[in-house]
């Protein structure tokens, strides 16, 4: 359905929540807003916040793909490293090593 088409329907029916949605995260949407406090005149604290709503094909679009450099939600948290680490730790004091064949 084209925007053209949500339009005209909108106009004689109620929008959907799943189209409302669908159309956001097409489209992307940024919220703004600056959140100061002043004490006598004197700025104690100023918090800017940018929010962008949007799929992720479309924050791809724009140039955003955070989320696949980051450790913890691309699933390379360094796990492998720290398994590695405590072998060698392990084989260095003489202990038994545990390792992913073992536990299976």
């Amino acid at each position: 359905m084209s925007s053209r088409e949500l339009d005209s329907y909108g106009s004689r029916h109620p929008a959907q929540l799943a189209d409302v949605l669908e159309r956001v995260l097409d489209k992307g949407i940024v919220v703004a807003g600056d959140i100061q406090i002043n004490l006598l005149d004197i700025e104690l604290l100023t918090i800017k916040i940018r929010l962008l709503i949007a799929s992720a094909d479309k924050a791809r679009e724009m140039g955003i793909d955070w989320w696949q450099n980051d450790p913890f939600l691309s699933g390379k948290n360094g796990q492998s490293q720290l398994e590695e680490r405590l072998r060698k730790l392990e084989e260095k004091a003489g202990l038994p090593t545990t390792s992913k064949e073992e536990g299976s």
